[in-house]
C-alpha cells in the first residue's frame, strides 16, 4: 500500500539541491520505482519542469512531495521554444531546475534534449538522477545479448522513410531496441519479418512494470503472426537479436580485401572486411599480408 501525502509530509526535505539543471528519471509504470535521490531533488529544486505536469504532480502526491509555491513549468515538443528561455534564465540566476519526462529517463526519446544542449552551451551545470528506463528494463527481461545494443527510437510512420530506416538499422551488429506505437506494432513486425527474415530472434515487451506486463519471445515471423490482427494497448518496446553475418566466399573476401587495401593498412583492411563479412579477422589478416606481398 502506498502512503498518502499526509503520511509522507516532510520526509523528503530536498535540502542542498545544487544549482543547475537536474534530469530526473521517473517510473515507467510502478510508482515505487522512483529513487530516493529523485524525490529529494523534486522536493528541493527551485523550479520544476515536466513533459506532462499532471503526471509529475500525481507522482509527487503519491510520495508526499509538496510543490508549495514553486513554479511547475510544462516543457514538451510543442512549447520548447517558448519555455526553454525561462528555464535557462532560472539557471543563470543560480537556481536549481529539475526536469522530468512523462516516464523513464529524460533525453531517451524525450523532448529534454534541446534543454540540456542549451544549458551546456550556456556553460551551466547539468546533472542526472538516474533511474527507470524502458530500454534497460526491456533488455533485462528479453534474454537477448546485452554486451552490445543499439537503441533506434521510434521508426518513422511514413512508409518510405520507415523502410529506409529499417534497412539502415537492421544491419547493426548488436541487439536492436525500438519503441513503437501500439497501433503500428503489428505492421512493424510484419515489415521486419520480410526485411530481416522470419527466423531472427525477437521480443515484444508491453506495459513493463505495470499490472498487465507482457513479454513475448520467439522468432520474428512468429511474433509477426501473433500480432497481425491483435489489438495492442499500452507502451511497447520491440527488441531484435543481432543479425547473423553471412559467410562470404574466399573469392568475395579477396575482392573486398583488395579494395580495402587501396585505402587502409593491412590490419585495418582485415578489420573492416571482418566486420562486413563475419569472417575470422586473423584469417583475413594473413590473406591481406599475402595479397600485399604479391603486389609488392
Amino acid at each position: 500500500m502506498t502512503a498518502g501525502p499526509e503520511a509522507e509530509e516532510g520526509r523528503f526535505a530536498g535540502a542542498g539541491v545544487a544549482p543547475g539543471l537536474h534530469f530526473v528519471a521517473t517510473p515507467i509504470g510502478a510508482a515505487r520505482d522512483i529513487t530516493l535521490r529523485a524525490l529529494d531533488i523534486l522536493a528541493g529544486a527551485d523550479v520544476l519542469a515536466a513533459e506532462d505536469t499532471r503526471t509529475l504532480r500525481r507522482l509527487m502526491e503519491i510520495h508526499g512531495v509538496r510543490l508549495g509555491d514553486r513554479p511547475l513549468v510544462a516543457y514538451h515538443d510543442h512549447n520548447g521554444e517558448q519555455a526553454r528561455p525561462r528555464l535557462i534564465r532560472a539557471l543563470q540566476e543560480g537556481k536549481s531546475v529539475a526536469y522530468a519526462s512523462e516516464a523513464g529517463t529524460p533525453l531517451v526519446a524525450d523532448p529534454g534534449f534541446q534543454l540540456g544542449r542549451a544549458a551546456i552551451e550556456a556553460g551551466l551545470p547539468v546533472h542526472a538522477a538516474p533511474g527507470a528506463s524502458a530500454v534497460l528494463c526491456a533488455l533485462t527481461v528479453s534474454g537477448l545479448p546485452t554486451d552490445r545494443f543499439f537503441f533506434a527510437g521510434f521508426p518513422p510512420p511514413a512508409e518510405g522513410a520507415r523502410l529506409r530506416f529499417l534497412q539502415e538499422v537492421g544491419a547493426v551488429p548488436a541487439t536492436l531496441v525500438l519503441y513503437e506505437s501500439p497501433r503500428r506494432v503489428g505492421r512493424l513486425l510484419a515489415e521486419m519479418a520480410v526485411l530481416y527474415g522470419p527466423a531472427r530472434p525477437a521480443v515484444l515487451c508491453r506495459e513493463l512494470t505495470k499490472r498487465f506486463e507482457e513479454v513475448v519471445r520467439g522468432p520474428l515471423g512468429a511474433l509477426a503472426d501473433a500480432f497481425a490482427e491483435r489489438e495492442v494497448k499500452g507502451e511497447v518496446v520491440v527488441l531484435l537479436g543481432k543479425p547473423e553475418a553471412a559467410e562470404a566466399s574466399a573469392e568475395e573476401a579477396e575482392t573486398a580485401l583488395r579494395q580495402a587495401l587501396e585505402r587502409l593498412s593491412v590490419k585495418d583492411a582485415a578489420a573492416e572486411v571482418a566486420a562486413k563479412t563475419g569472417l575470422n579477422k586473423r584469417m583475413l589478416y594473413q590473406m591481406a599480408l599475402r595479397l600485399g606481398e604479391g603486389e609488392a
